[in-house]
């Protein structure tokens, strides 16, 4: 009885948050009669494939699904690769500037996309790289980049240092110590912080649509989303088929890592 409010709180936050994810799914499989209709049903009366065929068939669904995980997983890589190495840096090397150097990574992960919207359009411009998916790639390694450093940090910092010198005195290198004993170690927070990557890159609408990208060819799938509205209206039937779809990378991604993502596998093994 003194855990009721906690499961009764926990239970509306989840309704909360999955109800606008069921009704979206729900109106991708309703008529389009039904969507229109004055007296919504939370269950549908009858289904239908035709908006996810719709959304299918419209035009550069393939090239914008391509161009999407291209932009997503390049960025997630090389944020993964870039802060691997400054998180080794900081958490297991001594040098002048560490503690400065970490408070300019926590300064940039603290300022809003928005603000950086100017600086980066003018350097865009000024460098000749405007309309270009390396350029968008770019910009969510930037953005990505501070937050996996700072998880990264945290978790080799978590590690004894006296694991890999250990196996430094068996013979293996600074490197191959860090290879074979820390990386492995290291998995809870390669998984956190590459689905928080994949998210952030997958879902950035701002500048793929107002700032970087101007071509047709070069736009990637939340531009896409605003391909079903038109003069006489938005298409919600093919619109929230075609969100589904969008948000099916996402979530399978997720299920596959959350059993990963822990920060307890560290420390457990460690004690043992």
């Amino acid at each position: 009885m003194r855990r009721s409010p906690l499961y009764l709180a926990a239970t509306v936050t989840v309704v909360l948050c999955l109800f606008p994810v069921y009704w979206m799914v729900t109106t991708a499989f309703k008529p389009s009669q039904d969507i229109q209709s004055y007296d919504p049903r939370l269950v549908p009366g009858s289904w239908t494939l035709r908006h996810f065929q719709d959304a299918v068939s419209a035009d550069g669904f393939g090239l914008f699904w391509r161009n999407s995980i291209l932009v997503t997983l390049s960025a997630v890589l090389l944020a993964l690769l870039v802060a691997l190495g400054a998180a080794y840096a900081v958490a297991r090397l001594r040098w002048r500037g560490r503690r400065q150097f970490m408070l300019a990574v926590f300064l940039a992960q603290m300022a809003p996309w928005e603000s950086l919207i100017i600086p980066i359009y003018i350097i865009s411009r000024d460098t000749d790289m405007l309309d270009r998916l390396p350029t968008l790639t770019l910009i969510y390694f930037m953005i990505t980049l501070p937050f996996t450093v700072v998880v990264l940090r945290g978790f080799l910092a978590s590690i004894p240092p006296e694991l890999e010198e250990a196996a430094q005195v068996d013979g293996c290198t600074r490197l191959g110590a860090f290879r074979r004993v820390a990386f492995p170690l290291l998995a809870p927070g390669l998984m956190a912080t590459s689905l928080f990557g994949f998210i952030t890159a997958w879902n950035e609408f701002t500048y793929a649509n107002f700032l970087i990208i101007k071509e047709q060819d070069s736009r990637t799938l939340p531009v896409w989303l605003s391909s079903f509205q038109s003069t006489f209206g938005t298409d919600w039937g093919a619109t929230m088929a075609a969100s589904t779809l969008f948000a099916l990378p996402a979530l399978i991604i997720f299920l596959v890592l959350q059993r990963h993502v822990t920060s307890g596998l560290a420390a457990g093994s460690v004690k043992g």
